[in-house]
């Protein structure tokens, strides 16, 4: 029989989508089935350090954990970190739980922690990673290419992909005037496309400029409608440009095996700017000037496919049966 797999997190597109895509990555390796569970907690666990919530199970929806409980549980987001604990403490050793980015309470409570550098944790229970994880797996991005190279590559011109999120807190306005300057120009190159996409978070003002900016050239400019076109636009990008403000934004463009190129939008945490630092003295991006890497320069970059390794460190540290290695 199959082992099941619990995705946990509090909703939050960004947490739900590492918890998923470290679920999907065990899976492929192992042939579990994988289903996403939310958790939106309340009062008074919310204020709560997670290792002195009092009945963890009780903080969320009861019916998102209704028995029978999995073999595993991963759990992404503070709110979720005690709950996966708690089912692997009653579980008594059938339930067995990992938790993805730093849990705030007590390591010794999980399995296994998954943690990217820039948390700054250690443990014997700890894989840590350099970026965060995500589900933009090589199946999903040839998926997307597959889906979506009609629409939007021309032959014979470099597709440059975008990434845009938001700016941060205090504005950055002379950043977002400088970015989306910049695109336009890239725009009337006649060796290039551009295809961009928003995200939720993108302010309305910023579309309607960059729509403004790029009118009279053939760029792909996602309005919102229909099919979501990221997947498409990350498998089909010969190199792509994405705002710094976004750990899985860029994690996910260093799938992909192509230059990335991370762009100012405005002023974000000192978090953000470590990673974004650590990418670019890694060599694994450059900053954004407004120019394209000469595309005959070297060998093509490999793919960071963190997901992947941290999914084989995890079955390793439970002592699973990896069937993907056994076949490598």
């Amino acid at each position: 029989m199959a082992r099941e797999i619990w995705a946990m997190s509090p909703g939050h597109a960004g947490m739900e989508n590492q918890a998923l895509g470290l679920a999907e990555a065990i899976a492929l390796r192992i042939g579990a089935v994988v289903s996403a569970r939310r958790v939106p907690v309340g009062l008074p666990w919310r204020i709560l350090p997670g290792d002195v919530w009092p009945f963890p199970l009780r903080a969320p929806d009861a019916a998102a954990l209704s028995k029978p409980w999995p073999d595993l549980v991963i759990t992404c987001g503070r709110q979720a970190a005690p709950i996966g604990a708690a089912m692997r403490r009653q579980g008594a050793g059938r339930v067995r739980a990992v938790h993805v980015q730093n849990p705030l309470m007590r390591l010794g409570a999980f399995d296994v922690v998954v943690a990217p550098e820039h948390d700054g944790i250690a443990g014997r229970n700890v894989v840590t990673t350099m970026a965060a994880l995500h589900r933009m797996s090589p199946a999903r991005l040839a998926a997307g290419r597959l889906a979506w190279a009609a629409r939007l590559v021309v032959p014979g011109r470099r597709l440059v992909s975008v990434l845009i999120g938001a700016p941060g807190a205090t504005g950055g306005a002379d950043d977002q005037a400088r970015l989306i300057g910049q695109l336009g120009r890239l725009a009337k190159d006649s060796t290039l496309r551009l295809a961009l996409t928003p995200s939720r978070r993108t302010p309305a003002h910023a579309i309607d400029a960059l729509r403004r900016e790029l009118a009279g050239s053939d760029a792909f400019l996602w309005d919102g409608s229909g099919d979501n076109p990221y997947a498409g636009l990350l498998g089909c990008a010969d190199a792509l440009i994405v705002t710094g403000d976004s750990v899985s934004m860029m994690s996910e463009a260093l799938a992909v095996g192509r230059p990335v190129l991370i762009a100012s939008f405005g002023d974000s945490s000192g978090r953000l700017s470590t990673f974004r630092r650590r990418l670019i003295e890694k060599g694994l991006a450059r900053a954004f000037d407004g120019t394209l890497p000469d595309p005959s320069g070297g060998a093509p970059r490999q793919p960071l496919d963190d997901t992947a390794t941290a999914a084989r460190a995890v079955l390793q540290r439970l002592g699973w049966h990896d069937s993907e290695r056994d076949a490598a």
